[in-house]
């Protein structure tokens, strides 16, 4: 191999990697990996995911989402009673110092677009932003991938 072939690929994974391990910081909040499953024309909901650290020694709370595809963005939590999946909105999320949260399909916290303006497409991306109480604003790109990568089917948000 050449050393400008060897460049041009190592260029090249760098990019593509890049595309795939999207991160964030706000003050002591590290956020990795915001996704949205993909939804079917029609479908008047979708849901966000997200993993929140937090590196700092103090407690941060977030407390508003936005984002201009929906119009209205909540946080809800799911949980198990009596048998029973319970889905509530949450009026805000604390993240304790050395707690990390990891929000996926089907279990804890969730973000609900609710009103979607248009179909949430495989490959897509829109922006979301968060609110912090503490570390204020972060505005992040959240990437539409498609809904079997974790097994489980975005139907499963229904309200």
């Amino acid at each position: 191999m050449t050393l400008r072939l060897i460049f041009t690929l190592a260029f090249a994974l760098m990019a593509s990697a890049s595309g795939f391990a999207h991160e964030y910081t706000a003050g002591s909040l590290h956020i990795e990996h915001p996704y949205a499953r993909a939804t079917v024309p029609g479908q008047p909901t979708g849901a966000a995911y997200l993993g929140i650290e937090n590196k700092g020694k103090s407690a941060d709370r977030l407390i508003a989402i936005a984002s201009p595809i929906a119009k209205a963005v909540e946080l809800h939590s799911m949980s198990m009673e009596n048998n029973v999946m319970k889905m509530r909105e949450a009026p805000y999320l604390d993240i304790k110092p050395s707690m990390k949260i990891t929000m996926k399909p089907g279990d804890g916290y969730h973000i609900m677009l609710i009103g979607l303006k248009q179909p949430l497409k495989v490959g897509d991306k829109f922006p979301l932003t968060l609110k912090f109480e503490k570390a204020g604003k972060v505005d992040v790109s959240v990437f539409v991938e498609d809904n079997n990568a974790s097994g489980r089917n975005a139907g499963e948000h229904h309200h």
